[in-house]
């Protein structure tokens, strides 16, 4: 009597994201973790401390933090666009959108009917998919460059005129009219920001369970697992 022999394949790997991209990554959402805690208090302060005034320092501390992290962010923003130009095909794709793609803006459409449930079977990319792409393009890429520019425009305000910061970035608050104006933008940034790390994370996870190819691990690995043989 024969016997029926199930056929079990094993889950496609790829290669996509090298080292330095993956460190970036982590070191960046630390970086955006700091900032995000200490630039909400810096705006919103305490309305006072226990003891006495002269023994507390929290302020200059939260202050103190969120320049550094805020250095950290920058420079690493300067290493990501480096990789970009030497990384791989993958490493580019957060700094350049196939704008005049039919194909891809017709595939970012079928990936937000996906994402609101619309779409039964999911796609397989093996780097970003298009939406994906489009997002970390206008929330992350360009909103970082907005925050780096308005927070380092701020800072040269208390590094004072002459300062490295101020021959960079001195023309910002002019441009906004007023260093308050500078300020009410940069706190609104934070809370884009914010939003598009929460919903950065909810849509890694859901990939990671619904589309059936790895995301959480891939950005600890640089392996990209497809869990069944669908094809692409």
């Amino acid at each position: 009597m024969s016997e029926s022999i199930e056929v079990i394949r094993a889950p496609q790997v790829v290669y996509v994201y090298e080292a330095p991209v993956r460190l970036w990554h982590w070191v960046n959402a630390l970086a955006i973790l700091v900032l995000g805690v200490t630039g909400y208090f810096i705006g919103s302060p305490l309305p006072s401390l226990p003891g006495e005034a002269s023994h507390s320092f929290l302020m200059g501390y939260l202050r103190f933090a969120h320049f550094a992290a805020g250095y950290v962010l920058a420079i690493g923003f300067l290493g990501r666009i480096y990789w970009a130009i030497v990384g791989n095909h993958h490493a580019h794709q957060l700094f350049v959108l196939p704008f005049w793609n039919l194909q891809w803006w017709k595939e970012v459409i079928w990936e937000a009917r996906w994402y609101g449930f619309l779409e039964k079977i999911p796609k397989k990319y093996v780097g970003h998919n298009p939406l994906a792409q489009l997002a970390m393009f206008t929330l992350f890429t360009l909103g970082i460059t907005f925050m780096i520019c308005t927070g380092f425009a701020l800072y040269a305000e208390g590094a004072q005129q002459g300062s490295w910061a101020d021959h960079v970035f001195g023309w910002v608050i002019p441009l906004f009219g007023q260093s308050q104006d500078v300020h009410t933008w940069h706190h609104f940034g934070m809370w884009v920001i914010v939003i598009f790390v929460i919903l950065h994370v909810y849509a890694a996870i859901r990939e990671d369970i619904m589309s059936r190819q790895s995301m959480v691990s891939t950005m600890v690995s640089g392996y990209r697992m497809f869990k069944d043989d669908r094809p692409d």
